[in-house]
């Protein structure tokens, strides 16, 4: 027997010692008590009356809690009572030490390991609807930004294995910094008010941040971590992928660059735990699972689980293949700089956005020719299909402008539109490497596929490359893409040859030419977007020096796409004259964020971002273009309300004579003036008046 008890305390006391410590202190305060009471009680004197034993307890506890009450006891200390207040002055010492004090150490001791443990995520976070981030990376950050502006999503927890705290200090100065900025737009709108009215439209649209967001530091992969934080009852789930640490040491980061682009077993281990949970039948329903992915390995097992694990209605599974939509994306903004700004805001919650909506039509051409004849407040773009679900796609300034019914019929001007419209050729000088060369690469050879010219030998696009030996060397030069006319070896410190090669380019085309300056993502902190830089520097060197020999020179033929990691260094590059400053992570988690809330816009994200090949069987699908009014329209039209251009466009642009897979239907969403300012056309589009000038760009919606 005294061994099995040993055995018991040996076992609780590694399981839980402070189990143990409560209990001694309390058992050992309970004797120390009942000896107490049972020593005054006998030792009452002699004439006076007997204290009983419950007595004497109930003074022995006053006597530890006040030692004043020993007068109860004894009433006057003199010879005779000189042993009982001995006793009772040895009873409170002791009982001070042994109650009180322990007591009082072990609480407090239990608040402040509570107090620890809720600091380091150990203890159940009671919570629902959601938004999960699991991991942290360079995109983290703006997807949390992001969320201020969501009407849906207003709680956040993010679970990272490391610097919890470093991680609430870049969110908490993110949000400070974004919600001074828009406060500080709405009073530079409120101006020229009166004081009164001022104060009243400030106090009406103050900028808030209702997002309630809790970081907590464990294991992403830990089943009960995952559920401490109440996965399980998430909206959606974000499983970030492991970056490259930049605090490495340039071959250090090479290295682990090099093993990423095999492939990604953290990703696939954390999707496993999260769909394993989410696929369960306890799990809220229509739970959204995005996960980031770099490489072809990982995207190859995260469609086995999704084989393995998507329960549709329950666990929805999107994988973001991060480095070929921002390829793709670089790519478009090359070709067409203006997409920049736009996809800026259609990809944000804030301002004119995209949004999807259960739909009864399945049929396109039906979905938008109704919409268009009955609400003034959205944009239709198309109509597609998921699960046998049919979904329909619109841009708007908020999805309840779908509900919207202006009643009477709505409709167009005549407009002429030129049929044989083409894109014209294009240079590019591409500055530099990143991670993704390879995937912009592939998004110009889709837009060839697509658009080159049919009777001409002569491309379309045409490219020079300027960038150091060894990332041409790892790029094989480019050899593999036939738009790629040049390739120049040179350091970034060899201003010369590096000037002396975009000097020569730039004489030999008339054309309109972009630069495109990449940021290396695999370079230590202290060297971030420093190319970039550099390369920006020389370009506007050369502008200048072409102004300064023609003043007539036309600086807008020239368009400088410049790319950067760190957000901090916008201000610092736009300062040179830079109106398409490209922070292109931020474009992903624009994406993950509506990702997160919108069902079924992935897909539709997918296919305006990849240009398809023109074969006979007709178009795959749309992407958003910016074309020259002057080349787009067969006249240039009268003067109308964005309502009335945008139905007549439309109207020219279908064919009744053709089939649904061959119509180029043609939809206006905005205008790029001749000084380059954007202006989406959301809100009540008959009341924005619009008038297309020969120097002004349409931003159209189309397959071609």
């Amino acid at each position: 027997m005294f061994r099995r008890i040993r055995e018991w305390f040996s076992i609780r006391l590694a399981k839980n010692p402070g189990q143990i410590v409560l209990l001694s202190i309390l058992l050992f305060n309970i004797a120390f008590l009942f000896l107490s009471a049972f020593i005054i009680s006998k030792m009452s004197l002699t004439g006076t009356e007997e204290l009983g034993f419950l007595e004497s307890a109930f003074y022995t506890i006053s006597m530890i809690l006040d030692a004043g009450c020993i007068s109860y006891v004894v009433e006057d200390i003199g010879p005779q009572n000189a042993a009982i207040a001995i006793v009772c002055l040895l009873i409170v010492i002791i009982g001070m030490i042994s109650f009180t004090g322990a007591v009082i150490g072990y609480i407090t001791n239990y608040i402040s390991s509570f107090i620890e443990d809720s600091n380091a995520g150990n203890r159940k976070l009671i919570i629902s609807n959601h938004f999960v981030i699991l991991n942290w990376n360079s995109r983290a950050l703006e997807i949390v930004n992001d969320l201020l502006y969501s009407d849906s999503i207003n709680k956040v927890v993010v679970l990272v294995s490391s610097n919890k705290a470093e991680i609430e200090k870049q969110i908490e100065e993110r949000l400070h910094e974004t919600v001074k900025r828009e406060n500080n737009k709405i009073f530079e709108d409120a101006k020229d008010m009166s004081f009164f009215s001022r104060k009243i439209y400030c106090s009406k649209h103050k900028f808030k941040n209702n997002l309630t967001i809790v970081v907590r530091e464990g294991d992403v992969f830990s089943s009960k971590q995952l559920f401490d934080i109440s996965l399980h009852h998430a909206s959606s789930v974000v499983i970030l992928g492991e970056e490259v640490n930049n605090s490495l040491c340039k071959f250090a980061a090479s290295e682990k660059a090099d093993r990423f682009d095999k492939g990604n077993s953290l990703t696939i281990k954390t999707l496993m735990q999260v769909s394993d949970i989410t696929s369960a039948s306890y799990s809220k329903d229509n739970q959204r699972i995005i996960v980031e992915v770099t490489d072809d390995w990982t995207w190859n097992l995260v469609q086995k689980i999704i084989r393995s694990k998507q329960v549709d209605g329950k666990c929805n599974i999107v994988p973001v293949r991060v480095n070929q939509i921002l390829g793709e994306m670089m790519a478009q903004f090359s070709l067409m700089p203006e997409l920049n700004s736009i996809y800026n805001e259609l990809l944000s919650n804030k301002g004119a956005t995209f949004y999807t909506a259960p739909c009864k039509e399945s049929n396109e051409m039906s979905y938008i020719r109704n919409t268009l004849d009955k609400n003034s407040h959205i944009i239709p773009l198309t109509v597609q299909s998921e699960n046998n679900k049919n979904y329909s796609y619109f841009m708007a300034l908020n999805d309840q402008d779908a509900a919207r019914n202006n009643g009477d019929k709505l409709s167009g001007i005549p407009i002429r539109l030129n049929k044989d419209f083409w894109l014209e050729k294009k240079k590019i000088i591409m500055l530099g490497h990143n991670s993704k060369c390879k995937e912009i690469m592939n998004g110009f050879a889709s837009f060839l596929a697509e658009w080159d010219y049919k009777d001409s030998d002569e491309l379309l696009l045409s490219i020079v490359i300027i960038d150091d030996e060894k990332s041409l060397e790892k790029m094989n030069f480019y050899k593999e893409y036939p738009f790629v006319i040049k390739t120049v070896a040179a350091e970034l410190f060899e201003k010369d040859l590096i000037c002396d090669s975009i000097n020569e380019f730039l004489e030999l085309n008339d054309e309109d030419v972009s630069v495109l300056i990449l940021s290396d993502d695999l370079v230590p902190d202290e060297e971030v977007d420093a190319g970039t830089f550099a390369n920006l520097v020389y370009v506007q060197d050369i502008i200048r020096d072409k102004v300064d020999a023609n003043p007539g020179f036309d600086v807008g033929s020239i368009d400088v796409i410049a790319e950067i990691n760190d957000p901090k260094h916008h201000d610092v590059v736009s300062s040179y004259s830079v109106k398409n400053v490209v922070i292109s992570n931020r474009f992903i988690s624009k994406m993950i964020t509506q990702i997160g809330e919108k069902d079924a816009i992935f897909d539709f994200y997918q296919d305006i971002l990849k240009y398809d090949s023109d074969s006979n069987d007709g178009y795959e699908s749309k992407e958003i273009y910016v074309k020259k009014a002057k080349d787009f329209f067969a006249g240039m039209p009268a003067e109308c309300t964005a309502d009335k251009l945008i139905r007549g466009v439309f109207d020219a642009s279908y064919d009744p004579e053709l089939p649904a897979e061959k119509q180029n239907i043609a939809i206006v969403l905005g205008i790029v003036n001749q000084d380059g300012e954007i202006r989406l056309f959301s809100g009540d589009q008959s009341k924005i008046n619009v008038k297309v000038g020969e120097k002004d760009k349409l931003i159209v919606f189309s397959n071609h």
